[in-house]
C-alpha cells in the first residue's frame, strides 16, 4: 500500500512540482491550498506525512500546525514545514508549533525524501537547511 503525503502550499506551481516529484518516488499525493484546507483534509484523508508551507492566506502553517497538534486525530501526524522563511526565529517558531522538521525553500529533493522516510518510520528528525 502506498504511503500518502498531503502537500499544503498556496502556490499551485509548488504543489504541482512536489506532486510530480513525490509521485515518481511512489507516494500517493493529496493537495491543500492553505492551513484551513489542510486541517480539513488531514482529518478526512489521514495522510502518512504532511508537507506544510508557512506563509499562506486564511491560515498560516504555524497556526495550522498548532491546531493539528491539539487534535487527537492528527496530534502524531508527521509535519514537515517547508518555507521561504529562513530566519532562526521563524525556524524556532515552526518547531515549537510542533513541526517534525523544518526545511527552507528551495529544498534539496534528497533531504526532503530523507525527512519523509524518517518521519514515516518514526525516527526523530529535525533538519535545518
Amino acid at each position: 500500500m502506498k504511503k500518502s503525503i498531503l502537500v499544503v502550499d498556496d502556490e499551485w506551481r509548488t504543489r504541482e512540482m512536489l506532486r510530480m516529484f513525490l509521485e515518481m518516488e511512489g507516494y500517493e499525493v493529496f493537495e491543500a491550498e492553505d492551513g484551513l484546507d489542510a486541517i480539513e483534509k488531514a482529518g478526512l484523508l489521514h495522510p502518512d506525512v504532511m508537507i506544510l508551507d508557512v506563509m499562506m492566506p486564511r491560515m498560516d502553517g504555524v497556526t495550522a500546525c498548532k491546531q493539528l497538534r491539539s487534535t487527537q486525530e492528527t496530534a502524531r501526524l508527521p509535519i514537515i514545514m517547508l518555507s521561504g522563511k529562513i530566519q532562526e526565529q521563524a525556524i524556532r517558531e515552526g518547531l515549537e508549533a510542533g513541526a517534525t522538521a523544518y526545511m527552507t525553500k528551495p529544498m534539496s529533493h534528497k533531504e526532503l525524501l530523507g525527512n519523509i522516510r524518517a518521519a514515516i518510520s518514526g525516527d526523530p528528525v529535525v533538519v535545518l537547511l
